[in-house]
């Protein structure tokens, strides 16, 4: 096994904490108390770090190292279906993909949430129906991302939930 250095704290502090907050605001804090918006307020702190971090973080932190390509999540899924095992050090193809829609989701969440709070649209139904509807994409893209994570762990030996959580990749001797 080669050990390699990865996610940084900033990353991970941003993952867990909105891990945290997130399944709060959703599941256990009422959407109507105060106590909801300073969890959202919370989040919007922490994604605005991350999106700052994502231009002057450590190299595996940096978006241009997780650009979105087609062609490359053309191969991944290719390389999926042929049993073919091929390990990214930072996130693959497919998972760069999931962190942008992850991230713009919590984005609109918070704006969408942050808008129901001004005189200029609190009351304003649509809103709420827009804030609920991306709560409710970001729900499924969580659970996808946690079936992906577990399926990509099983599938190329190296434990991503760990990875997350110390820092450092363990990747499989070739």
């Amino acid at each position: 096994m080669k050990s390699i250095y990865v996610w940084d704290l900033g990353v991970r502090l941003f993952h867990w904490s909105l891990v945290v907050a997130f399944f709060a605001n959703a599941f256990l804090i009422d959407d109507d108390s105060d106590l909801h918006n300073y969890v959202g307020y919370f989040v919007l702190g922490f994604l605005t770090f991350r999106l700052l971090w994502g231009f002057i973080g450590t190299n595996y932190s940096r978006f241009n190292s997780f650009p979105v390509c087609f062609e490359s999540c053309f191969k991944q899924l290719q390389d999926i279906a042929l049993q073919r095992n091929h390990i990214h050090i930072g996130h693959t193809p497919l998972g760069a993909v999931m962190i942008y829609n992850l991230l713009l989701s919590i984005a609109l969440i918070g704006l969408s949430g942050y808008l129901m709070t001004t005189d200029w649209l609190w009351g304003a139904e649509w809103v709420e129906e827009l804030h609920e509807g991306f709560v409710t994409w970001a729900e499924i893209s969580i659970v996808l991302h946690i079936l992906a994570v577990i399926f990509e762990s099983k599938r190329s030996s190296v434990n991503l939930p760990h990875a997350m959580l110390t820092g450092v990749k363990e990747i499989p001797d070739p």
